[in-house]
Formats: C-alpha cells, structure tokens, sequence
C-alpha cells in the first residue's frame, strides 16, 4: 500500500463535514504531488489540485493554515505548467503565491519561504513572456528574502543562487556589467555554502561556471575561462549517465573549450567540444526541447573547425544538422530564429567556399524570416540584422543592384542602435557599416571579383585595428594623450594611430613586405605607439578625478590641487618620448564599481607593462634623501615600486632624484642600495620581482609598515604580488579582507610560512592575525647554541624502524588547505599534560604560565590576558608543529645519512602553535600574542612524536 493509499484511507475515515477534514485533504493532495514527480502521472496533479481548491474552501481567510494551502496550490500549478506549458497554470502559481506572501507579514517565521517562492514563479514568468517588471520584482524579492536568511541559515544558499540567477538574466537583456559581476559574487557565495555531497552542488557549479564564461567573453581573462572550464567537469562528474541536466553540462564545457579554441587556437579544445556536443546531442533527441540549440551547439563547432581548416569536417554536416533540427521546431518556438541565423552564416560559408549563388539566394531568404522572428525588443534582434545585411551586401557584390545595398546599409545602422559601445558585436557592425558606405562611396571597387592591380591581399585598416585591439586589451581602458593633455577612451587611442604618421607608413609598407613580415611590422608598430607611463605617487587633496579632466585639456585647466602634479607628470612623460599616460587619481571611472574592480585586479600587470614608472615624491627636497619619504609607507605603493621594470624617482620640485641622469633608477647602484635600507627589500627582488606566491612570509612582512587610507586595501593592494585573483569587496572589515587573501595563499600554495607571526588573532580565522602588522617580527630562527643542541640528538641502529615509519606518516601527510574559513592542517602534535598559572605581574597586567607537553621540554608563556577556564582542564590543549611535506627533501628510501638528518629536523625548538579543542572535533588557536618555542625532550620524544591532520576554525 503506497502513501496515496494511506492518505486516501484517512480521508475516508473523515467523510464530508467532519470536523478537520481539511487536514486529510491536504495530506493527500501533497501525496499526490510526490508520486507525480515520480511517476509524471498528470492524473495525479490534476487530482491534487482539485483537492487543494476544497482545502481552501475549508480555510477560509483568517484560518492559521490557509498561508499553506496556497503556497502548495501554487507549487501544484507550476509542476503543471512545466509539464504541460500552460500559460494560466503559470499565472495560477504566481497569483496564490502572492496570496500566501500576503498573509505572511514582515515578522511572520515563514515569510521568507512566500518570498523566495513569489520570486521563483515572477522569474518563470519573465522566463516566458521576457517581461521586465516580473524580473525586477523577482530581484527584490530574493534580496528581501536574502535578509531574513542570514549566515547559517540552511535555506541561505537557495536565496543566492536565486538571486544570481536572476542578474545573470538581466545582464542578458540589458548587457549591465555590474549584474553580471553581482551574479558571479552570489554564485560564488552559494557554492561556497554548498559543499561536496550537498544535493544541489552540481546547480551552483554549472551556474557560476556560466557566469564565469560570460565575463571572459567580456574581459578576456585567461583565468576565468580556465576556473569555469574547471567548475564544469565538476559538475559534470556530478550529472552522470542517466542525470537529468548532463546534457546542460556538457553544453556548457563544450562552449568553454570552443572559446579557449578561440584563444589559444589549441585544436584538441575544439576536437572536444565536438565531442562533447555530439554527446549532448544525443541525450536531447528529436522532441527533447533542448535538442535544436544542441545542434546549433555543434554544427557551429563544425563550422568553426571548417573556417580555420582545423578539423577534417565539410560544411554538409553542420547545414544538413540545421536543415533537420528546423524540420521539428514548430513556428514560434524560441530557438528557431537563432537556428535560422546559424544555417544562413553556413551558407554563406559555403558561398564563398564554392560560390554557388543559389546558397547565397536562399541565406538571404532565411535571414529574412529569422528577422520576423525577432521582435524589437528581442535581444537577438540585432544579430539578425546584422546576418541579414551581410548577405544583402554580399550578394550586392554578385549583382550589383542599389536597393540591396541601401537594405543592408539602413538594416545595419538599425543593428547599431541596438548594441551598446564597447559590446565586441558594436565594433563588428560598425565596422561593416564603414565597409557597406564605402561601396556606396565607390560602388566600382565592390563589383570586383578579383584584386586590382597593387591591391594589397588583405583589408589593411580591418587588421590594424584588429592588432591594435589585441594591443590594448592588455592596457587600461582610458590613457592620457601627452602631447595634448587629453583624456582618451580606446576609439579615442586608436583614432589617433589611424591619423599618425606611424598609421601612414603601415599603408605604404605591405609593398614591400610578405604577409608576414607586414603583420610582424604592424605588431612592432603598435607595440611601440601605444607604449604609455604609469604615476605613483602619495595621493594629496583635491586629486583631479575622471569627471573632472573628461573632455578637456589638462593643460588648460587652473594648476591648483592635483592638476599641477598631473601635469607636471604628463609633461615628464611627454619629454620621454611617451605618448600615453596612465594615472590612477583620473583614468578609473570610480564611480562604476565594476570598473573599479577591474582596475585594481589590473593594476600589477598594468605597473609591469607600463615602459616607465614615474614616481613622485613630494616630501623629498632636491638635495635630500628619500628614505623619510610618505611614499614609502603606503601600501599601494608597494606593487608600484614591484612591478614595473623601469622606474624615475623625481623630488618635490620634480628634479630627478641624485641628479640621476639615465632612464632607470633601478639600474643605479647607489639608489638600489638606498631602495633595500629604505624598504628591507633584496635588490634581487626589486629588479626582478615575479608575482607568485613564493616567499609570502617575506612578502606579507614587506606590507606590514605600510598604511592606507581604507583598511581593507592593505589587503587588496596584495593581490597582485600574490597573483591572486579575489572579488574587490569595500565595505567588508580589514580582517576577513587580509583573512580571504591568506586562505587563497594556503589553498593555492600550501605555504605554512603565514601562519608564523605573533599578535591579534583575527575573528575570520584563529590562525590568522587581525593585522597585517603582525607580521614585522622576523620569522622565528634558531639560535647557534639551538643549532648545536639539534646536531647532538643521539641516532642509534635500533632507530631506523621508528624514524622510517615517522618519515612516511610525515611525506605522505595531505597539503595544508583553507576552505570555508575551516584549516586544514598536518601537525605533529603533542598533547599539553599540565599548564599551571605561575604568577601575575603587579604593575602590567600580565600573567605567566608554565606548559608542559608531551614529549616536549616544559616551557614558559608570558600572556596579557588570562587564559578562560576550559583552557585549563585536562586534555583541552595541544601544542603543535604545524607540517608541510616539502619541509623534507624527496627520498625514495632513507639512508642513514637521511635517518640522521631527520633527526636532527626534528629534534630543533620550532614555533608551536597552542590550540584548544572545540565540539565536532575541531580547534581554535589561542595565546597567539605570545611567542611559543618548543623543543623535544630528547631522540625518543621525537621518535614518539604524532603526525595528526587537525580542522582548526
């Protein structure tokens, strides 16, 4: 006897009338729904909603449960809607579940189950009618749910992936940067709360993962497309055969793997995304509602495979794949306008491939109904546009007759006004249009099948501005232009190449050149154009800002403020022989909060592929010298100094510093010296500084005197010494900034070194300082007298059982790693047996401790605050070493040579950290402001010794 059953035999046991036969209804109703998810019997959904409208029949308004009712009568309609699609299920759903929110009022325990669940139904139904008010409404309902969510909740991780799900949507209808990194930070959160084993993990990987794609194809960062690639094979091993979304999965890696194609041109990216699409294909056969963009999804992977000659594939399979896939999409369904769009750019391959004019014909044929597909608002509308005048304008090239090309023309500038600057599909169009106007110009040179005489073999200005793109992608957004003290976007950069001398060159050099030493040519051309300098400098009051200098000269503005120091640095550069100019104070729009993330993840890089470094030193007279100097004790000032290769110093009066005369201070001798007194920095360092995470003890004490004026930027300012990419987060505390940078320090590097450091624990984790300045104190080292101690532990035959025993359980301990604020740490560990109050200082509030530990020399601890009392019971403390395998030198076998260098390791005194055991088996660091130094007892202490992997919090 199923559970319907069981409900059905209680509802007979309260016949019509009976008190509280609502409850039995309602029983029953929600069995019904289950077994239907089950069975997908639409019986049993029909059934339960009948039901659920007696329930509510039998609650009427005011009954305590009657918020219940609705919200199920709701779920019910939208199960219905997804099964059968229809319209008033949908707007059913949305309508009880509003009447649910209702009698939920702020305050009530389940409002933010009515909320989440209102949002989730305004979201299906902008999903269906791409309504914009459904979605806003859907936005501010999760955030208001988010709120009654807080951290900890169980149900907080649905509200973010809600939310996140939500902007990504909005970014595609409205292309707003700052929704798509919003939806990234939520995806982010949501996955982080979702940890392995949880039922909807593989929904957050896909959906970061997603989102992820989007922002490479919108920045270009290597990384993210690398982290997204990443995050969908997770997935997918979460979707396996059988699963119901793992053709989404493989959609979305075989996208990734076609994008990385197009950067890095590596043919087994694409190979797999053939594969992978194949793959998707088939788990979405003829019927399936994904099965038509399945096959847009691989006939466009083939396509690309044909265009770059790079797969052995004809352009058959991809037009015959479209022809089929058309076949069985009804009229009207959302995918066939962008399956037409994709058969027409087949065709037109094919043209050009064989020149059949018949392909040409019916590509402009398709291209006209994908068009009347496109309504328009609808965001595909300008693709079509676009598709549809290239074929107008090719097939003007065929026969020349006006009306094509006046169609292509005016279909063209339509598309443009649809797409916002910047959008890479906004210079594509423009740049046709500029095409489309010149065969108008000049209607002889477009009629020419074959190159004039001394025509060059390639459209010239197309793959300058091509290379000249490339160029700047790897500059920042907006340059100063030296020369005229004018702010410059990248249409403002390169309109400036195209009308410079350098730009007239270039046309008349091809004559003279292979096509690859002409794009060699251009590449050294531009590189050498566009080589600009970077500012450093300590910011003072009324620093120009973007509004402030956009649209105007500089040099034309009053010198008061920081305009004068701009322009005095604009014009040093501009003496240099630079034509762009790049500082931080005007050149970021900080008023975009993306565009300011963006800066500062770029602004290493920017520091190091800037030609000159320019630092202004405004505290430091003519004569004097610079080690006093402000600049030096400001953390951004830090990679400034780092990064770059070539740096000037110039004083208050903008003399260069020493009178120097060359083009780089960091080729000076004398200066380097001053450089290493004045920051502790090796010159080695200072001269040849890679962004990594070796040496981030060192580098983390480097930052530890430096100050900035919001806190949390002591942190930020790291991450491009670290090369670590983080989400830019103002507003968050200095401790979970600095706590954030060194978790990704361990999980990436594995690198224990950050944990040596003495003060302030910070509330983000006990094992990290609350200040970077903990970090001034020089890593514990061993005195000479430790070092002679180490060398005389005793080795002996009879201990090479034990020590290759100790080796292995030490080598084959797992890495360090921090995620979710949880440290997971190897150890040796030696459990504290006794820890004594000795005495309480009378004049200084401290108190001294005396600790003994297992197998260890009793030791002492100097703490200013007394230790709690469950740190004083039995068996609460550990004092550990904390343990990362490459501490030993790889060894296949241990020698004697080994057994006794082992030992001797082991046997030195070493920083201990002292941790106290929590519920759940966990521990948290304690007595952090005092230093611990610990040492064995003797051979067989350390032969003793315990190798533990412990979860410190």
């Amino acid at each position: 006897m199923d559970n319907v059953s069981h409900k059905r035999a209680d509802l007979e046991r309260c016949p019509p009338g009976s008190n509280g036969r609502d409850v039995p209804l309602f029983h029953l109703a929600v069995a019904l729904r289950n077994r239907f998810t089950k069975g997908r019997k639409l019986g049993d959904l029909d059934e339960a909603i009948t039901l659920l409208r007696k329930v509510l029949e039998l609650r009427p308004s005011g009954h305590h449960a009657r918020p219940f009712s609705l919200q199920e009568l709701a779920l019910c309609h939208l199960t219905r809607y997804d099964s059968r699609g229809a319209v008033a299920d949908m707007e059913e759903a949305v309508t009880f579940a509003r009447a649910a929110l209702e009698l939920r009022p702020p305050g009530h325990r389940d409002r933010a189950v009515s909320l989440y669940d209102l949002a989730c139904n305004l979201w299906r139904r902008f999903k269906k009618h791409a309504r914009m008010y459904d979605l806003e409404e859907a936005l501010e309902l999760h955030r208001a749910a988010l709120k009654l969510r807080p951290y900890g909740h169980p149900n907080r991780s649905s509200s973010l992936q809600g939310l996140s799900l939500c902007l990504m949507n909005r970014y595609e209808s409205q292309e707003a940067v700052a929704d798509l990194e919003e939806a990234v930070a939520f995806g982010r959160a949501a996955l982080e709360l979702r940890l392995p084993g949880h039922p909807h993990r593989a929904v957050s990987l896909y959906d970061l993962a997603c989102n992820l794609q989007r922002r490479f194809r919108i920045h270009a960062r290597m990384y993210e497309l690398e982290e997204a690639i990443e995050l969908h094979r997770a997935a997918l091993k979460l979707r396996p055969s059988g699963h119901r979304d793992r053709s989404l999965s493989l959609r979305g890696l075989a996208l990734c793997l076609s994008d990385r194609y197009d950067s890095q041109g590596a043919v087994a990216d694409l190979e797999q995304a053939v594969t992978l699409a194949h793959a998707a294909l088939e788990l979405c056969p003829p019927g399936h509602h994904h099965h038509g963009l399945s096959v847009n999804r691989l006939a466009d992977y083939i396509r690309k495979g044909f265009q770059k000659r790079t797969l052995l594939h004809d352009l058959e399979d991809p037009i015959g794949l479209r022809r089929a896939a058309l076949e069985l999409l009804p009229s009207g369904h959302p995918d066939r306008s962008s399956l037409l769009r994709s058969l027409v750019l087949c065709l037109l391959d094919r043209y050009d491939n064989q020149g059949v004019v018949g392909d040409l014909d019916e590509a402009v044929t398709l291209g006209r109904a994908a068009l009347a597909l496109d309504a328009p608002s609808h965001p595909s509308r300008a693709s079509s546009l676009h598709t549809l005048a290239q074929c107008l304008a090719k097939h003007y090239r065929h026969q020349p007759i006006a009306a094509d090309l006046n169609e292509a023309i005016a279909l063209e500038q339509e598309a443009l006004q649809l797409l916002t600057p910047g959008n890479p599909s906004h210079d594509v169009s423009r740049r046709c249009l500029m095409s489309y106007l010149q065969m108008k110009i000049t209607p002889e040179v477009s009629v020419t099948f074959s190159d004039p005489p001394g025509a060059p073999p390639v459209d010239i200005n197309r793959v300058i501005r091509r290379v000249a793109l490339e160029t700047l992608k790897t500059m920042p957004t907006r340059l100063l232009h030296t020369p005229t003290g004018v702010l410059c976007n990248r249409d403002a950069q390169i309109s400036r190449f195209m009308a410079s001398q350098q730009f007239s060159q270039l046309l008349t050099s091809w004559r003279t050149s292979t096509l690859d030493q002409y794009t060699k040519l251009i590449h050294t051309t531009l590189s050498g154009y566009f080589q600009f300098v970077t500012f450093s400098h300590r910011w003072g009051v009324e620093e120009p800002l973007l509004r402030d200098i956009q649209g105007r000269s500089i040099y034309g503005m009053s010198t008061e403020g920081g305009v004068g120091k701009l322009q005095a640095f604009c014009l040093r550069a501009c003496e240099q022989d630079y034509l762009w100019a790049w500082s931080d104070t005007c050149c970021i729009d900080k008023d975009s909060s993306a565009e300011l993330q963006e800066a500062i993840g770029s602004m290493f890089a920017w520091y190091r592929r800037s030609a000159l470094t320019i630092v202004y030193l405004h505290d430091v007279p003519n004569t004097g010298s610079f080690r006093s100097s402000e600049w030096f004790t400001r953390v951004w000032t830090l990679q400034e100094l780092l990064a770059p290769k070539t740096v000037l110093f110039y004083t208050q009066d903008w003399s260069p510093y020493k009178n120097h005369v060359g083009s780089n201070h960091k080729a000076d001798v004398n200066v380097m010296e001053e450089l290493k007194r004045a920051t502790g920095i090796e010159p080695g360092f200072l001269t040849e500084f890679s962004p990594c995470m070796d040496n981030a003890r060192s580098r983390l004490q480097w930052a530890s005197l430096r100050h900035a004026t919001r806190p949390e930027d002591i942190a930020y300012s790291l991450f491009g010494i670290f090369d670590v990419h983080l989400p830019i987060l103002y507003g968050e505390s200095a401790e979970k900034a600095l706590g954030r940078l060194l978790a990704e320090i361990i999980s990436l590097s594995r690198d224990i070194s950050v944990l040596d450091w003495v003060g302030e624990a910070s509330q983000f984790h006990s094992c990290f300082p609350a200040y970077i300045t903990s970090y001034q104190t020089l890593p514990f080292t061993l005195s000479s007298d430790s070092e002679e101690q180490s060398q005389r532990m005793s080795w002996q035959p009879s201990f090479s059982e034990a020590l290759r025993k100790l080796y292995h359980s030490l080598t084959e301990s797992p890495l360090p790693e921090c995620i979710n604020r949880r440290l997971t740490l190897p150890c040796i560990t030696h459990g504290v047996t006794e820890i004594c109050l000795k005495g309480k200082e009378p004049l200084a509030p401290t108190y001294k401790y005396k600790i003994q530990a297992f197998g260890l020399r009793s030791l002492e601890i100097t703490l200013s605050d007394k230790l709690e009392d469950a740190a004083m019971k039995q068996g609460a403390l550990q004092l550990v070493r904390p343990w990362h395998s490459k501490l030993l030198r790889p060894s296949d076998e241990l020698d004697v040579t080994h057994e006794r260098r082992l030992l001797s390791i082991l046997g030195r005194p070493f920083n201990a950290l002292l941790l106290i055991q929590l519920p759940h088996n966990e521990y948290k660091r304690i007595a952090s402001s005092a230093l611990i130094v610990a040492e064995p007892v003797d051979s067989g202490s350390v032969l003793r010794s315990k190798v533990t992997t412990l979860n410190i919090v």
